[in-house]
């Protein structure tokens, strides 16, 4: 299967008033096409660091980074960020606030008019559109986000922890539907989260950073018995377990050598 994403020795420093903070440092990753990839490890491993990277809104010291191809240099509409905040504006519709990256893009046509339209029947929200922010649950502003995000068409989706302002039912239910939603499209996704069972049940892999600066200390396939994407189903897995204690194994040994 091709690679959509190719990180090559990438490392990145950011300058600060007390000095050089290394983020990361030597990190290499390929990333199949239409592969699901989670990205955990320690807090301040440079997690959101690797997503602002890959979707070119900054530049890496060192390395570089491709994608179907062609080398970062900036922000070119072939990535998407999804974050941990919906982001919607209040005085938005629905259906503006679906429609609002494809304007920023210059991309609003009747043609992806009609697309988003059909997105928001697509995933229950079509009788919402009208209806303002304010008015919805927070599973369902996620759902607008996502929306969002797939109007513009990418090719890859960049998740930083967007479950994680969510309480834990609305969490799981809407895991569901972002894996399945995604997965459907054939998108390549990469999800960083602090939750080790979130990124088992939606992830074909799963890559561990070390403390800061963040290098790639294990990389995980993840082959599960059962529904093979659905997540909770993978949550019933009886591997799922073994790949918990090994996932937090690697992180475990991370923190401990960080005070060591």
């Amino acid at each position: 299967m091709p690679r959509a994403i190719e990180l090559i020795n990438v490392g990145h420093t950011y300058m600060t008033d007390s000095g050089e903070t290394h983020a990361l440092q030597s990190v290499s990753l390929g990333i199949a096409e239409g592969e699901f990839v989670g990205i955990v490890g320690p807090s301040g491993s440079g997690k959101p660091t690797l997503l602002s990277l890959m979707a070119g809104l900054i530049k890496p010291t060192t390395g570089e980074i491709v994608v179907f191809g062609k080398r970062v240099t900036g922000s070119d509409g072939t990535s998407a960020y999804m974050l941990q905040q919906d982001c919607l504006l209040e005085w938005r519709s629905v259906l503006d606030n679906a429609l609002l990256g494809l304007e920023i893009m210059h991309r609003l046509t009747p043609a992806s008019r009609a697309r988003t339209n059909e997105l928001l029947v697509e995933y229950g929200l079509a009788d919402f559109r009208h209806l303002y922010p304010r008015q919805l649950s927070g599973g369902m502003r996620q759902r607008v986000a996502l929306i969002r995000t797939l109007a513009a068409g990418p090719s890859v989706c960049l998740l930083d922890e967007p479950f994680s302002a969510l309480d834990y039912t609305s969490r799981l239910s809407l895991q569901a539907d972002v894996s399945a939603i995604l997965r459907q499209a054939g998108i390549t996704c990469v999800l960083v989260t602090h939750d080790i069972p979130e990124a088992i049940a939606l992830c074909d892999r799963v890559v561990v950073l070390t403390n800061r600066p963040g290098k790639v200390k294990a990389d995980l396939p993840i082959a599960l018995s059962g529904a093979i994407h659905c997540p909770m189903s993978r949550r019933q897995a009886p591997e799922f377990r073994e790949y918990f204690a090994r996932i937090w194994g690697e992180m475990e040994q991370s923190v401990k050598a960080k005070f060591a």
